[in-house]
């Protein structure tokens, strides 16, 4: 596209998970245009997701809403800009502040029109959620720097978790497991059934009694996390609430980490920790699992195969399973003593 930009907008307002499985589209501009001044905006609170990635200028926040109101004055502040999904207040704002701009391709003609690179998208199932946030970087003709994911922490966050793990007497127990109990509510059907998670950790406990778990949440998973971890007892800590980062902060300490299919468990996949991700049939592993990972043990319920359409019961993932992963992940980070993700 001629001269390489010297400044480069990136809008992707998503969830959690998506907005990390970006993180590759982003590290390819910045690897391709080393020079360009990278800006990333998504939707607040889970755009800090991207905070201190060392090849972003800046990281804010936006919203359809918002990006009305943005963009007024004159001049192009951006020469060129990258829009992930369908909001036409998002393009718009786009082409007020862009001298180009690429986008996945639109229903409206119009704005089709008006954009430097009109791109395909995958059709549905058939390539990895990382693969197609990174057509847009492939139609500027750049190649990919690398599928991981990736997430960095301060010193003063990791110095934080660590308060944190010493205030609930967690410092020096080992294995000490994280888990990633629930996902969206409205998305239930990929949650592992409360009792499994139970079962999971009381047998674990058999196996290695000095293990210690750290149930992770959201505001809305309050009643479900107190109930497993009162089920657990004393070996076991509520941390359901945490921002995104100081939960991060927690996670790079652990020892493995057992999570349903959202954000935290696409968080944990940016550290060279142990995982087992429990995947349901219409999201399975291979469309949003861990990509290049060391320790991804990680596990898919058992469906008919491309049966993408209607969700499954994750009951059917037995405990045996799981837990004979996890038993494989802590044996493969037993003598692992780096961590990746610390600024």
């Amino acid at each position: 596209m001629g001269e390489a930009p010297k400044s480069i907008l990136v809008i992707n307002v998503t969830r959690i998970g998506d907005t990390l499985l970006a993180v590759p589209a982003l590290r390819a501009l910045a690897a391709a245009w080393p020079d360009a001044r990278i800006t990333a905006l998504g939707y607040p609170k889970r755009v800090e997701v991207l905070e201190n990635l060392p090849f972003l200028y800046k990281v804010g926040s936006i919203t359809k809403r918002s990006a009305v109101f943005r963009g007024w004055f004159p001049g192009r502040h951006y020469e060129l800009a990258l829009i992930y999904g369908h909001d036409e207040a998002l393009l718009k704002y786009a082409f007020r502040v862009a001298r180009q701009v690429v986008a996945f391709r639109q229903s409206s003609p119009e704005i089709n029109a008006r954009l430097f690179k009109s791109v395909e998208e995958a059709a549905p199932h058939s390539e990895h959620a990382v693969d197609a946030a990174l057509r847009l970087v492939s139609a500027l003709g750049l190649p990919p720097s690398g599928r991981r994911l990736q997430f960095a922490l301060t010193a003063e966050e990791r110095n934080d978790a660590e308060r944190l793990l010493a205030e609930k007497s967690l410092i020096g127990r080992h294995p000490l497991i994280g888990l990633q109990v629930a996902g969206f509510p409205t998305k239930s059907y990929r949650d592992w059934p409360e009792e499994h998670f139970i079962e999971l950790c009381k047998r674990i406990l058999m196996t290695k009694p000095d293990a210690a778990f750290i149930i992770f949440g959201g505001p809305d998973d309050r009643e479900k996390v107190g109930r497993i971890q009162r089920a657990l007892g004393q070996v076991a800590v509520d941390l359901a609430g945490l921002s995104l980062r100081k939960t991060a902060g927690v996670m790079s300490f652990l020892d493995a980490f057992v999570g349903v299919n959202t954000g935290p468990t696409h968080i944990m996949g940016c550290f060279d920790i142990p995982l087992v991700g429990l995947y349901e049939n219409k999201l399975p592993h291979s469309i949003y699992g861990a990509q290049d990972h060391p320790y991804d043990f990680s596990v898919e319920q058992p469906r008919a195969k491309d049966n993408y359409d209607e969700p499954t019961s994750m009951r059917e993932l037995g405990v045996d399973i799981v837990f004979a992963r996890l038993l494989e992940a802590l044996n493969a980070g037993a003598t692992m003593d780096s961590r990746i993700g610390v600024k």
